[in-house]
């Protein structure tokens, strides 16, 4: 994890012109994209946190400030979304101000040229994620999805690989925005995570369905061990003493 803090906090701290380089910030607000966050009014406590994530640019402004807050300091995307913003004058990406970082990771091998063309044009950081903390990420919820297949159906494991090998499955953006900031935050607090039945997919969209590549549930149960135990060397490789804090996630 102190790769995650040596390649995106130091070009970060060096963009804003901080003396001390790759000093972890000492609270973070991940916010998700889940339409509970409707549902409350914790804009106030988010923007409270030293840093601020949010996900795939979703939407901030007025209509929601009550809601999700207005301050970002790090916009993270997946690489479809700088591809949409290519097609546009200057590669614009920033719905957040053009001083917030990106943190992207690659979804296609093709969409590096879309960082290619961009990274010209963005005065902050544009920072593609080491393939290593992405491998990582895989691995992770490979096993929890396995783990919760194998607990939920009593199935034999080799029939989860069928319907969830390759294309098929994927982490979601949510997750590793999570473990970026477990890696560059003393504090992380977790907000817009989770669904109801009473509840958009989405709070600033009309998607009601989610995306089948993901499994979330086998996300939550992640998140919820790393709030009972933050150490998870013994399963996933994992080993982090940052505090994890849920606000506002119904998992």
């Amino acid at each position: 994890m102190l790769d995650l803090v040596n390649g995106v906090k130091v070009p970060i701290d060096k963009y804003n012109g901080n003396k001390v380089l790759g000093k972890k910030y000492k609270s973070c607000a991940v916010v998700g994209n889940s339409g509970i966050l409707l549902q409350s009014e914790y804009g106030e406590l988010i923007d409270s946190h030293e840093a601020v994530i949010r996900l795939n640019n979703a939407k901030t402004g007025k209509n929601f400030d009550h809601n999700v807050g207005s301050k970002t300091s790090i916009s993270f995307v997946n690489s479809n979304i700088l591809h949409l913003c290519a097609r546009r004058e200057g590669c614009f990406c920033h719905p957040y101000g053009t001083n917030v970082p990106i943190i992207m990771y690659l979804c296609q091998p093709a969409h590096f040229l879309d960082y290619l063309v961009c990274n010209s044009s963005h005065k902050p950081p544009l920072i593609i994620t080491d393939p290593r903390f992405d491998v990582l990420c895989a691995r992770i919820v490979k096993y929890y999805s396995l783990k919760r297949f194998v607990e939920k159906t009593e199935k034999d494991v080799r029939e989860w690989g069928a319907a969830h090998e390759g294309a098929n499955f994927h982490y979601s953006s949510g997750m590793q925005a999570i473990m970026l900031a477990l890696g560059v935050c003393e504090k992380v607090s977790v907000f817009g995570f989770g669904k109801s039945a009473l509840a958009k997919h989405h709070y600033h969209t009309n998607q009601k369905a989610e995306l089948s590549l993901h499994d979330y549930e086998a996300e939550y149960d992640f998140y919820h061990d790393l709030v009972k135990r933050p150490q998870l060397e013994d399963t996933t490789g994992l080993r982090t003493d940052r505090s994890l804090i849920w606000e506002n996630s119904l998992v």
